[in-house]
């Protein structure tokens, strides 16, 4: 079924830094839609590469949003979109510059708002995310929305996930979200800021994964989490910061509390228990217990 030509504007919103090839790669699948994207919007985080000429350059129908300084993807989908939401567009599609969406991605997204049939209406829909090889992104698995177990089942039978979390890796949102429970909180800066923002919106809305809507993740290697340097600090700090949110109830957090506490171990066992793995993960965890998240 084609989508409703009704649904809205849609401005897709895209951060990046220092990887220019991928951002051409990106824009131009954006470009490409079946369904065509009515304005592309790009966040560069202060990138030293020359993305900013290249957007200038070689697409200036694309709006070029440059950052004064590197506030990560935290900073970067905060400002982007603060402007997409400002400049009056209805939907808000994110996603990294390393997102490839196929060419019918934005299509099936918007053809699932006429499979509803009775379901809550949604605030966000998502794309299956998958690592070059075809099989689903790790990183990108979303978490269903298994409290309300009928209405998980009910979204199943029309092709779509009910979910209470999903990264922003093609994630199309309705831009009354962000009028409704503000943006993602800069002081994440990287990892984690995606789970806390559609989480505090998804405690009162509705969102869905469409599996036919598929986007290529182009990451370097396929994982679930940080494993080894110093960034693993942001694992653990935003973890904590995750737990001291008010975006997931007693119950999750105690489930998110086991993922922390998977993500430490195996962290350590890869740095074999060395002063250096200690140093990251005391560091985290002081700063995500007494540093503010917002």
């Amino acid at each position: 079924m084609a989508p409703d030509p009704n649904s809205g504007s849609v401005c897709a919103v895209v951060v990046t830094y220092n990887r220019r090839d991928l951002l051409e790669e990106c824009i131009e699948a954006l470009n490409g839609q079946s369904h065509g994207v009515d304005h592309i919007l790009v966040v560069d985080n202060a990138s030293t590469d020359g993305t900013p000429e290249l957007v200038r350059k070689d697409h200036p129908t694309v709006e070029l949003l440059e950052m004064a300084q590197n506030e990560g993807g935290a900073g970067g989908f905060h400002e982007g979109m603060k402007r997409a939401t400002e400049e009056g567009h209805d939907w808000l599609w994110l996603m990294d510059d390393d997102t490839i969406p196929r060419l019918d991605a934005l299509e099936r997204l918007l053809a699932a708002l006429d499979r509803m049939d009775g379901l809550p209406e949604p605030i966000m829909l998502g794309s299956k995310a998958v690592w070059t090889d075809g099989n689903w992104h790790p990183m990108n698995f979303v978490g269903a929305r298994l409290a309300d177990y009928p209405g998980f089942l009910d979204a199943s039978t029309r092709g779509l996930i009910s979910v209470r979390t999903v990264t922003f890796v093609s994630l199309l949102v309705r831009s009354e979200a962000v009028r409704r429970y503000g943006l993602p909180l800069k002081n994440y800066f990287i990892w984690s800021d995606d789970i806390e923002w559609t989480a505090r919106v998804l405690m009162h809305e509705r969102g869905y994964l469409v599996a036919d809507s598929v986007v290529e993740h182009k990451t370097k290697t396929a994982h679930t989490a940080p494993e080894t340097g110093e960034k693993f600090y942001f694992a653990v700090r935003n973890g904590l910061f995750l737990l001291r949110s008010s975006s997931f109830d007693w119950k999750e957090k105690i489930t998110h509390t086991m993922v922390v506490a998977e993500q430490i171990r195996r962290f350590l066992i890869h740095e074999r228990f060395g002063l250096r793995g200690w140093r990251v993960l005391f560091r985290g965890l002081w700063h995500g217990l007494t540093r503010p998240a917002q």
